[in-house]
């Protein structure tokens, strides 16, 4: 018998009510990454492009309870605390002489699955929603490729699903330099930013709902939790979220907007009554071996912090294809900066030849050795406490890799627990490899200089 599934608001559908077994190949094949060698891109792969501007005359602010049935909201309202998901980088798509489609379809499914396990387990205390931190798609964000790397693989998952995309939902590519063949974002804008709920086109047949966000960025507001989520834009190297004083050819809205939102929600922040998480696809802070952290975005996110007068409790990222965990030291505060590209796509080694951590590079030290292998975050707050565990997918469920719990009235640390002992080492689903510690001391990587303006299209 097909199992009851929610009904949000509006006739907002997410699970399937039977999903079929995970798919072993792709229902279209995927050739994407050839368009790495497309005119347009070779021309234009170090320029930001523009940012979508947001739905007329809608908020920017989304509430949870537009997207969750009434007894679920009065579940989190009545256990005094609200638990939800994050992760990026999930697009199944890495095919390569060492990894088979099934391969690269599994590791995927192995994080989506344990994740809906999760929900179906929970009972009142359930994940409430998913927080995608980006790169939902690869290689570039193609319409034709959300099946069978996000509808398929999270269609048990009976929770809503929100996103701010990463650098490939974005990327674009063209047979000409003058022009791309598809819109920026244009995909993710289908899936995630709809004008109203309904069936995705790209669904091929599965009964989530398309989300309806109100721009890239924008914020959640959920109980005990707000979650303020910054697109910070194509590049493969550091993360862009706003001109950086005309340096990049794009507006400054961005940096409006995550200023004002700190400033709306510094007095509930001050009474107690949630949580204020950051959340942007590239890491401000990061020590993997290819991409690096974000000086230009952490300035973004200092300036606005520092005009609001409000620091986040947490600063979640993807776009590094592993786990790691930072503290910082800004603001009067401890903040646990996490970064967890690991929810499927190519997971990445770290760098080598440091001493194991804990290392302390100026404001900020990596706590742990970083963690090569796919697995997603779990948050539960009730607005005095903030912990965010990192979990693996294993043949018996899961296994917890790191934890780390934050006194928000405090705005200190309390606890962070690598039950591991490190492990860095690229094994998968749950089984820990050989520790391996980065290769030289976490900084994050030089702004680039002077991308030039995309072509007008």
């Amino acid at each position: 018998m097909p199992m009851k599934r929610l009904v949000g608001p509006g006739g907002r559908l997410y699970a399937d009510p039977q999903p079929t077994p995970d798919e072993t190949v792709f229902r279209t094949d995927n050739n994407s990454s050839q368009y790495y060698n497309s005119p347009y891109f070779l021309a234009n792969k170090n320029a930001v492009l523009p940012i979508p501007p947001p739905h007329a005359g809608v908020p920017l602010q989304l509430s949870l309870a537009d997207f969750i049935p009434p007894d679920v909201g009065a579940a989190i309202q009545a256990a005094g605390k609200i638990t939800f998901h994050a992760v990026g980088d999930t697009g199944a798509a890495k095919v390569s002489r060492s990894q088979s489609v099934a391969t690269a379809i599994a590791d995927e499914g192995s994080v989506a699955d344990t994740m809906a396990k999760d929900v179906d387990s929970g009972g009142a205390n359930a994940p409430a929603f998913f927080f995608h931190l980006g790169d939902v798609i690869y290689n570039f964000g193609e319409d034709k490729y959300y099946y069978d790397q996000f509808y398929e693989p999270f269609r048990a998952y009976d929770r809503p699903i929100f996103a701010v995309p990463g650098n490939h939902d974005g990327m674009v590519y063209g047979q000409n330099t003058n022009s791309p063949d598809i819109q920026s974002l244009e995909a993710f804008q289908t899936n995630f930013c709809a004008t109203k709920p309904g069936t995705s086109p790209d669904a091929g047949g599965l009964v989530r709902s398309v989300m309806t966000q109100p721009a890239v960025y924008f914020t959640l507001d959920a109980p005990f939790v707000s979650i303020i989520g910054l697109y910070s834009n194509v590049l493969e190297g550091p993360g862009v979220l706003s001109s950086q004083g005309k340096h990049f050819p794009i507006g400054d809205e961005q940096l409006a907007f995550l200023q004002s939102e700190l400033k709306r929600l510094k007095p509930q922040r001050a009474a107690g009554q949630r949580a204020v998480i950051i959340a942007l696809h590239h890491p401000p802070l990061s020590a993997d071996a290819k991409k690096g952290g974000s000086t230009g975005a952490q300035a973004d996110l200092d300036a606005a912090c520092t005009a609001a007068g409000l620091w986040p409790d947490a600063v979640l990222s993807g776009h590094a294809h592993l786990y790691q965990r930072f503290t910082r030291n800004a603001g009067g505060k401890q903040t646990p900066y996490i970064v967890s590209g690991s929810g499927g796509f190519s997971a990445t080694s770290p760098r080598t030849a440091l001493p194991p951590a804990p290392i302390t590079v100026g404001d900020h030290t990596m706590e742990i050795d970083p963690i090569v292998q796919f697995g997603y975050l779990t948050l539960t707050t009730d607005a005095k406490t903030l912990t965010i565990t990192f979990k693996t997918a294993t043949t018996k469920g899961s296994a917890v890799m790191d934890s780390v719990t934050v006194d928000l009235q405090q705005g200190k640390i309390t606890s962070g627990k690598n039950p591991v002992g490190g492990g860095g080492g690229g094994g998968k689903k749950g089984k820990p490899g050989k520790p391996k510690a980065p290769k030289k001391p976490v900084r994050p990587a030089p702004k680039p200089k002077g991308p030039k303006r995309p072509k007008k299209h």
